[in-house]
């Protein structure tokens, strides 16, 4: 481990580098090999820094705009950003500003700035702390703040706002005994069946992980599979599969489970995941529209979307994004519903959901699908469970969840999900 935290440091500065400048998600640029030269400790902090920063940085450019009038160019500005967030919220940090003004000192294109990071860094370690916790809670980007605004309201956004900000727990799918795997992790059940763990240390040296008693999914992320209460038996495809939680819900709810998703990649950790859990289900390669097979009891189509709702957990998104790919995605999905349809037998049911906060991407793709299908109705007796909020349920039929949604033991991702069946 570098004890200088430099490494660290310069590993966090490129990933933040690589979302506001490329527009890159911060799961690609990792992905990419971007921690593999840092050593465990300092591939955690520099991942935990990139993530800090990128939770706080509208808190941060507040701060930053109290020392200087003109922003620097974006590399600078990043690195202030980060020393901020540091500066701000790890009191045992050490060698803040001479890192980050080593950082852009190292750069032949801003070493001449150096001074001014050393000179603004130097002003806000005086106050960072108390002013960071008087500060206003970081605000979304324009491009995304407007529609979800439009679309649920100013009170709601703002509560939307402080989950991300507040971050997210860890969640955990229990294979088969939910108050087992609260007990040997710590956690608590939850009403919808989830284990929430609040403070979590490295996943895979919790209790149960090498057994395969769970898995790690967000509670709204696994409530798709509740939702559709598949029986035993029955012959259920799970569309664009991946990173698999789902599947691995059918496949422990005794379903025979058909996984299909286009990236081999992430196929494989679900085949891994599988393999851990002692779980089984077909898992197939292939893009969603080339899957031809038909005629499964049930469908579970968590269509390519947004992303919106997980930004508690991904506060990259918005700045690696700019809502440019919206439209496609939009058409995509209704295109998804179409297909999907197609391979249901008569009377079978489908969940459609999407990890979105747009309702174009939830609430309109279903009523506009059922406008499109004749044969089509929304099945409202699977929101009959007891799991089920009355809050939670919308004007349609389906069910609505955001991340402002159970504040008070950390909240939840942002989903929509409805149960759609086929005429017999």
């Amino acid at each position: 481990m570098d004890q200088t935290g430099l490494a660290a440091r310069r590993t966090a500065h490129f990933i933040l580098q690589q979302v506001t400048t490329e527009g890159r998600l911060m799961s690609e640029v990792i992905g990419a090999g971007a921690l593999n030269d840092l050593a465990p400790d300092d591939r955690a902090r520099a991942q935990r820094l990139a993530t800090d920063a990128l939770r706080g940085l509208d808190r941060a450019d507040k701060m930053l705009r109290q020392h200087v009038k003109k922003a620097p160019p974006i590399f600078v500005q990043n690195a202030l950003r980060l020393a901020v967030v540091e500066l701000a919220t790890d009191g045992s940090a050490h060698g803040v500003v001479n890192s980050y003004v080593e950082i852009v000192a190292r750069n032949k294109r801003t070493e001449k700035l150096k001074g001014l990071t050393n000179a603004v860094l130097r002003k806000v370690s005086e106050t960072a702390a108390a002013q960071w916790g008087k500060s206003a809670v970081p605000v979304m980007p324009k491009w995304l703040r407007g529609p979800l605004i439009e679309a649920w309201g100013q009170k709601a956004i703002a509560g939307v706002e402080r989950a991300h900000f507040s971050g997210a727990p860890l969640d955990l799918t229990p294979k088969t005994d939910a108050d087992a795997v609260a007990r040997a992790t710590g956690g608590t059940v939850l009403p919808t069946g989830s284990v929430r763990v609040q403070e979590a240390g490295q996943v895979s040296r919790m209790s149960g992980f090498i057994e395969g008693e769970w898995w790690v999914q967000d509670a709204a992320a696994a409530m798709p599979v509740r939702l559709l209460d598949p029986q035993e038996g029955d012959r259920v495809l799970d569309l664009c599969a991946a990173p698999g939680g789902k599947t691995l819900q059918l496949a422990a709810m005794g379903t025979d489970v058909t996984a299909v998703d286009v990236s081999e990649g992430r196929m494989r950790r679900v085949q891994e995941n599988l393999k851990r859990t002692g779980l089984t289900a077909e898992v197939i390669v292939s893009d969603a529209f080339e899957y031809q097979e038909t005629g499964f009891d049930a469908v579970l189509l968590d269509a390519p979307c947004s992303a919106t709702g997980t930004i508690r957990r991904h506060p990259d998104l918005p700045y690696a994004k700019d809502g440019s790919e919206f439209g496609a995605l939009i058409g995509q999905q209704e295109a998804m519903i179409d297909h999907a349809l197609g391979l249901l037998k008569p009377g079978g049911a489908m969940v459609f959901c999407t990890c979105s906060l747009l309702p174009d991407e939830g609430e309109v793709q279903v009523e506009e699908a059922l406008g499109r299908h004749s044969d089509l109705t929304i099945d409202r007796a699977a929101l009959d469970k007891p799991w089920i909020e009355k809050d939670w349920i919308t004007e349609e039929g389906g069910l609505r969840f955001r991340p402002d949604y159970w504040p008070d033991i950390g909240g939840m991702d942002g989903f929509y999900m409805a149960v759609l069946r086929k005429g017999s």
